[in-house]
Parts: structure tokens; C-alpha cells; sequence
């Protein structure tokens, strides 16, 4: 048997909706790292053991490739012959990627002005068609599932329940890589597909099914009598962005806006599974503004060398935020997702860059100058 890796479908078969026939359709997704964090930990733990699971390293950057691989198969094994999603940029660039692993057409419907270049350059590029509509995620998320009764497409954002099966495997690799569950797992909440999934995991790996699980679609299929791997479940705290909160307001938000864009989402998709995550799991949502998220960004990379999109730093600075406040116990072991790797908005990125870029005469004493300068 080779030992090559061949991305998460084929690692947690035995935990997925698949049969020996199969055709996968996958990138080598998964298998992302578990960092510790050691700088930051060090001077704002408090005693806690802080790791961040990076999906930035996932084949496109973001954590949606984890969801893709599970639906493209899927959609793929009952014939489809195209696929379709709303995105604010990250669902969109996995889409087209894994269509065109699969062979098969990608339409992706984006916002007017609130999608980051990085991301629609993937969409570009990996030859989907891509669709500008005059409105926001949540118009081309309504559009999107009225186009499954009149198309013949199939639908891959997250009420596609293959989609969270996939994103669940996240959960299993952070229990693995420890060799326990967290106490707290904290986690950014966009269209709020992700935090069901991971508590999905988290309960599938400790041998019980949750109230509402992510899976309830497949209870014939269900994998919750698998032997269990760890004996406790986390805390799941998730995170939103204060112009983008409707899990905190308690209604939808009708123009969300953040610089997170890839959590600028009025009208959650998983509202009952995501609200069914916290409440089981003993965790609430809370949110954080836009020059909060910033900074975290910006800490992170700085004295961790972890250059992630703002929409994942919230995670982490949500974490510690509650670290902080007592929320999160001290010495507890804290895992934070971050979504989506910072080159998925550069711009941002270079726009609260300190110093910015020193210009200077092509001559040995300059440079030495600025050397010492910055020394």
C-alpha cells in the first residue's frame, strides 16, 4: 500500500458517505497543520496551550477545499455535469478548482465590489464562469437555489450536506495531531456551515451523536457507532464580525459589512446547526470589529510568522479575547481555526503594513543605513 498522501476522503473513507466504487475527486486536500503558538501564547496565554489549525494551507487557501472534494464527488457519482455555488471569494476558487479536477462546468456567482482579487483570480483562472451580480452574498445565494429547480446544476455551498461531511474531517485531524479533544474550539462564523461541521466531528470522534448534527440527512449512512477516539468534546465559541453579526443581533443582518470578507454574510445558510453547535457544546457566538480583527492579524504574522486572511484571524483573537475575560479557563487547550491563507487579500494585507516600502539609492552605505536604522 503506498504511503502517499491522497487527501482526506481516502484517510477517513471509513467516516464518509462513499463506497469502494467511488470515483474521488480530490486535490490532496486536508492534513493541514497544527501549529502551537509560542510567542503569542507566551505573553497572552495565561497557561493555555494555544494551536491554530491552518487551512490557508489547503489546496486553494481556504478550508472550503476540505467541503469541495466531499461534494464534487458527490456530485459528480450521480452524473452531474456542472456545479454552482454563491461565494464571497473562497467557496468560489475551490469550486472552480475541484470542477476542473472533476471535468465538469463551474458557475460562480459573486457581490458587486466585495469579492478580494486573490480570490476571484482563482475562480478566473481554474475556468469557471464567473457571474457579477448587482448585490450582495445573500441575493446570490437566493438566486443560486433557484437556479437548482430550472438548471441542471448542483449545488456546492454548504446547505449541500456533503459539504459539511468533508469539513468535519478538520475536527478529527486536530484530535489526532493531539491526541485528545480541545477544551475550547474557536472558529470564525460566516454562512455558519463550518462550526456545525466541526462539532459534528468533535461528537463523531467522541462516540455520540449530537441533537442536530451536521449528517442528520444520511442517518442510514450515519458513522456515529464507530468506535470513539477521544472521550470529550470542546467548547465551540464562534466569531463574527461586528458589521456581519446576525448570530449576535438574533435576526438576519440585511447589509453586512466588514473588511473580512469572506465572513460578510447577512443571512446564514446553517442558522439551526450552527445555533444547535453552541448550545450543545456549552459555547455562545460574540463578535469583534473590523480594527480589533486587523490587529490580530497583524500580531499573528508578526511574532508567529502565520499570515492569515482577516476572516481567520477573528478566531484567534476571539480566543484570546476570552482568555483574557475567563471565558476560556487558564491552562486550558485552546485550538483556533484560521479559514483562509492572507494571500487571498493582499491587499489588505499591505494597506495596515507597518513601515511600508523603504526606498533608497542602489549603494551599500544606504542599505547599511537602513539596517541600522531598524536594528
Amino acid at each position: 500500500m503506498s504511503a502517499r498522501y491522497s487527501g482526506l476522503i481516502e484517510r477517513y473513507r471509513d467516516r464518509l458517505p462513499v463506497t469502494p466504487s467511488t470515483r474521488i475527486v480530490s486535490l490532496c486536500e486536508g492534513n493541514t497543520p497544527l501549529i502551537k503558538l509560542e510567542n503569542i501564547a507566551r505573553k497572552r496565554g495565561r497557561g493555555c496551550e494555544i494551536y491554530v489549525k491552518f487551512e490557508g494551507l489547503n489546496p486553494t487557501g481556504s478550508f472550503k477545499d476540505r467541503g469541495m472534494t466531499m461534494a464534487v464527488t458527490q456530485a459528480v457519482s450521480e452524473g452531474a455535469q456542472a456545479i454552482i455555488c454563491a461565494s464571497t471569494g473562497n467557496t468560489s476558487a475551490s469550486a472552480a478548482a475541484y470542477a476542473a479536477r472533476a471535468g465538469i462546468r463551474c458557475f460562480v456567482l459573486i457581490p458587486e465590489g466585495k469579492i478580494a482579487l486573490g480570490k476571484l483570480a482563482q475562480a478566473m483562472i481554474q475556468g469557471s464562469v464567473v457571474i457579477q451580480i448587482k448585490g450582495n452574498f445573500d441575493d446570490g445565494m437566493r438566486i443560486v437555489k433557484e437556479m437548482a429547480d430550472v438548471a441542471p446544476v448542483t449545488i456546492v455551498n454548504s446547505i449541500n450536506p456533503y459539504r459539511l461531511q468533508g469539513q468535519k474531517t478538520a475536527a478529527f485531524e486536530i484530535v489526532d495531531a493531539l491526541g485528545r479533544a480541545p477544551d475550547y474550539h474557536c472558529i470564525p462564523v460566516g454562512n455558519a456551515g463550518n462550526i456545525s461541521a466541526y462539532w459534528t466531528g468533535f461528537s463523531e470522534y467522541a462516540g455520540v451523536k449530537p441533537a442536530t448534527a451536521a449528517c442528520a440527512w444520511c442517518d442510514d449512512q450515519c458513522k456515529f457507532e464507530r468506535p470513539a477516539v477521544t472521550d470529550s468534546r470542546p467548547v465551540m465559541l464562534g466569531y463574527q464580525a461586528a458589521g456581519s453579526a446576525p448570530f449576535i443581533a438574533g435576526h438576519p443582518i440585511e447589509l453586512p459589512e466588514t473588511v473580512a470578507t469572506a465572513i460578510r454574510i447577512g443571512n446564514p445558510q446553517s442558522w439551526d446547526l450552527a445555533w444547535a453547535a453552541a448550545r450543545e457544546s456549552g459555547g455562545e457566538f460574540k463578535s469583534m470589529t473590523d480594527e480589533e480583527i486587523l490587529k490580530i492579524q497583524r500580531e499573528l504574522a508578526e511574532q508567529e510568522g502565520i499570515f492569515c486572511e482577516p476572516a481567520s484571524a477573528i478566531a484567534l483573537g476571539g480566543a484570546l479575547r476570552d482568555i483574557e475575560s475567563g471565558r476560556i479557563k487558564e491552562g486550558s487547550v485552546v485550538t483556533c481555526t484560521l479559514t483562509g491563507h492572507g494571500l487571498k487579500d493582499p491587499d489588505t494585507a499591505i494597506k495596515q503594513s507597518a513601515g511600508g516600502v523603504i526606498e533608497i539609492p542602489a549603494e551599500s552605505d544606504a542599505v547599511k543605513r537602513a539596517i541600522l536604522d531598524h536594528l
